[in-house]
């Protein structure tokens, strides 16, 4: 099916698509028991253009879309879910902030390699005690001067310690709004933090469930100090912007959701036409024909809702919920694909050098980053009008 998709966008698909099967698929094996993201896949993404599929042409973009920037995602996320998550997280985290509420002067310093693929940009926002409560962030920046000093840690960054990082934006408390007859609100900024900046450390890796290819730290920030420019958007704005980002965000991840349901489906349909039991292809079984179109029917729902939310938010429409909806839906068939693949695959799927085994890990991050699913429910139920 086409899904009204355009002819420029069927091709890109079906380039991603090559890219994925050729050079991505090969390596993930290896590099998911290594752990080893491979820059020479992330740079021949940039070569691709991938990292500048959302941006406009005058600022070094393909000149593209969010729809194409999905589309690139899902086809990724077939074969690697690692790579589609650096490829995802490259653009909405870290160079999106930047087009979206940089200065001229940081969009014309940052912005031609990030879309270039030359660099990475990693996201600070979750910390140990402020996960899906954002509003809890206890990073602190105070001024000083030309200076802005950052004092706190955050969790989970991805793309943070890469060799061609080149910075993180972070979120820090800087004030406090007050309020008449209110309890006083946090003012919270986004601030550009160069990596190399003193007092600025990234930790060492993640030993994580699943994403293994993909680059994982915490950091930690002790007086670091970086200039007052490095400012991204309005003081005490950081929280909505944030909030606006995440949005966009959730789209991508339901497109990865959808690539790695796609690619369970399709692991688990040539092994059960390849798998003979009891005298006969286990395709043939009327449970693996049910379990399999099941799974069928959950990468079709989950890539209609990703792409109905992808259209609203390229019209300019609000699409806050739309992106809910397709997170939560496209997040719930990855897990539950993965279960049946693995299921499908017998004891073969319980060995990591089978995809389905690496997609049943996974998938389980896709329930919880870039807002939980209890977060999804609770943005659908305030669209229905219930606080």
């Amino acid at each position: 099916m086409t899904y009204d998709l355009t002819e420029e966008e069927l091709e890109l698909s079906a380039m991603v698509r090559e890219f994925a099967d050729t050079v991505v698929a090969p390596q993930a094996y290896e590099a998911d028991r290594t752990h080893t993201l491979s820059m020479d896949v992330v740079s021949q993404m940039g070569e691709l253009g991938l990292f500048g599929l959302p941006f406009p042409e005058e600022v070094g973009g393909q000149g593209g879309d969010y729809m194409a920037l999905g589309l690139a995602i899902e086809a990724l996320g077939r074969v690697d879910q690692s790579i589609a998550i650096t490829l995802e997280a490259g653009v909405s985290l870290g160079a999106m902030p930047v087009f979206r509420f940089g200065t001229d002067a940081q969009r014309a310093e940052y912005l031609p390699d990030l879309l270039a693929g030359r660099a990475l940009a990693g996201f600070g926002l979750t910390e140990p005690e402020a996960g899906s409560d954002a509003g809890a962030t206890r990073t602190t920046a105070r001024r000083d001067g030309d200076e802005w000093v950052i004092d706190g840690s955050k969790q989970f960054i991805t793309n943070s310690g890469t060799p061609i990082t080149r910075f993180v934006t972070v979120t820090a408390v800087t004030g406090t709004t007050q309020t008449p007859g209110a309890q006083a609100r946090k003012q919270i900024s986004t601030i550009i933090v160069p990596n190399g900046t003193p007092g600025f450390t990234v930790e060492a890796p993640y030993d994580k469930v699943g994403w293994h290819a993909s680059d994982t730290h915490p950091l930690s920030f002790d007086g670091a100090r970086v200039p007052a420019e490095n400012l991204l958007g309005e003081e005490g704005r950081g929280f909505a912007n944030f909030l606006n980002i995440l949005d966009e965000g959730r789209i991508a991840i339901a497109a990865l959701s959808t690539g790695a349901a796609e690619g369970c489906l399709e692991a688990a349909v040539d092994y059960a036409k390849s798998r003979t039991v009891f005298g006969s292809a286990l395709s043939t079984r009327q449970n693996a024909q049910f379990t399999l179109a099941r799974m069928r029917t959950r990468v079709h729902t989950a890539r209609l809702a990703w792409h109905h939310a992808a259209r609203l938010r390229d019209a300019g429409k609000s699409f806050a919920e739309a992106a809910a909806i397709a997170k939560l839906v496209a997040g719930d068939a990855a897990m539950d694909n993965a279960r049946d693949a693995t299921q499908i695959f017998g004891g073969n799927g319980f060995m990591n050098e089978f995809s389905v085994a690496r997609h049943y890990r996974d998938s389980k991050i896709l329930e919880i980053g870039e807002g939980t699913t209890e977060v999804q429910l609770l943005v659908i139920a305030r669209g229905l009008g219930l606080t």
